[in-house]
Order: structure tokens, then C-alpha cells, then sequence
């Protein structure tokens, strides 16, 4: 007789948020690299990633100007992704725990 898993879905709703924080990361390091690399701004591919990463940059472009347009991209972009690795991560131990 084949056993059911009984327990809350609290590991999965964790799994859940963990992913949501990672998919974006992963926008904002692939507009990262799309800007670096030197991408056709005018591609459409382009402007819907832009669309996507710069609201969910929040307050992190134009944080660090360092003169070179590259890097302030990399400083600014790199850790709204990072933001949001972390946020996620706390909430997701969070809801895992309680």
C-alpha cells in the first residue's frame, strides 16, 4: 500500500519563495551581462529584459556612480540581485520554520 506524505506545505510555500528570489537574481544578472556584453538596445528581447530588471532593481540603480557606465551597472544591478537572494532566503527560513 503505497504511504502519503502527511505535513504542512510549509517546505513547499519556502521552495516557492526561494524560487521566486532566484528567478530575480537570474533577470538581473542576465541584464547585467546583456549590458556588459554590449547587447542591441533596440532588440526587443532587450527591452523586455530591461523592462523586467529595472523595477526590480528598486532603489539600487544610481546608488554607486563610479564613472564607468559597466561597472556602476555591475555595482548597482549586482546587488539588487543579491537583495534579493537574501530577502527571499530569510523569508523562506521564515515561513519554513513557523
Amino acid at each position: 500500500m503505497a504511504r502519503l506524505r502527511t505535513g504542512t506545505g510549509r517546505g513547499t510555500a519556502s521552495r516557492v519563495i526561494s524560487g521566486i528570489g532566484a528567478v530575480f537574481a537570474l533577470i538581473e544578472i542576465l541584464y547585467i551581462l546583456m549590458i556588459i556584453f554590449g547587447a542591441n538596445q533596440s532588440n526587443a528581447f532587450f527591452g523586455f529584459l530591461k523592462s523586467l530588471a529595472e523595477p526590480l532593481a528598486l532603489f539600487f540603480p544610481g546608488l554607486f556612480e563610479t564613472g564607468n557606465y559597466n561597472i556602476s551597472i555591475l555595482l548597482n544591478y549586482g546587488l539588487a540581485a543579491v537583495f534579493w537572494l537574501v530577502v527571499t532566503g530569510i523569508l523562506a527560513r521564515a515561513v519554513a520554520r513557523y
